[in-house]
């Protein structure tokens, strides 16, 4: 989320961040007219950094030959940098993303070197979890993309605390849900979390997501489930 990646930048120690609305008349802009309106209008750039395989501007038409073009024009400085590699791979949001969607979990938070996290204001849900013995609190993940639906050990945390639990991310199959959901029992905790914001990091798969007959089968898997997620802690 924006929130997350405006934390994630704070530690590099930024003097300003530029955040531009991607919308419908942005995303025609054509290369020429991103570097002259962007690059050099507004954030009057004197050095640009970018990778060898960058591509930008409308239908990706524009490359690194495109950037030293206008560098002799408009002043600027462009250096250009390798692909970052780990284990052989190019570390790409496409390749993290295709990871995430497998519910790659140990892969994922390799290849990013922290754990894959999804940060959200806790709503108020059919209180289902807590009639069965597991309460959970709920967040919306429309805005992520979707990741392998299922079962996973994780670590829930806000300002006051940093705890492990286990979540479920789907569509609640056993009782017809029709919205995704991420809803996490946080082991040993007790406050009510409603309208907080909850960082959930993801720390291992552990099933994918099964309709039950009943409510006692599901019961039974979640103690199994809970097991497992406890050899994670």
């Amino acid at each position: 989320s924006l929130i997350q990646k405006k934390d994630q930048l704070k530690k590099f120690d930024l003097d300003f961040l530029i955040i531009i609305n991607f919308n419908k008349t942005f995303s025609k802009f054509s290369p020429e007219k991103f570097i002259r309106e962007i690059i050099h209008k507004k954030a009057k750039c004197k050095f640009l950094f970018v990778s060898n395989n960058f591509k930008f501007g409308y239908k990706r038409k524009g490359d690194i030959n495109t950037l030293r073009y206008y560098a002799n024009l408009l002043s600027y400085n462009i250096i250009i940098t390798r692909p970052f590699r780990k284990q052989n791979k190019t570390i790409s949001s496409t390749l993290i993303r295709k990871k995430i969607t497998q519910g790659k979990i140990k892969e994922i938070n390799k290849l990013l070197n922290r754990k894959w996290t999804i940060k959200g204001k806790v709503i108020k849900g059919e209180k289902r979890g807590r009639k069965i013995g597991f309460p959970t609190c709920n967040i919306k993940i429309a805005d992520y993309i979707t990741p392998k639906l299922g079962v996973y050990a994780v670590t829930a945390k806000n300002p006051k605390f940093n705890k492990s639990g286990i979540a479920n991310i789907g569509y609640r199959p056993t009782f017809n849900g029709k919205s995704l959901l991420l809803e996490t029992n946080i082991f040993r905790f007790k406050q009510n979390l409603y309208n907080k914001y909850v960082e959930i990091s993801f720390k291992k798969f552990i099933r994918s997501e099964k309709k039950f007959k009943n409510l006692d089968q599901l019961k039974k898997q979640i103690k199994i489930d809970i097991k497992r997620a406890k050899k994670n802690v």
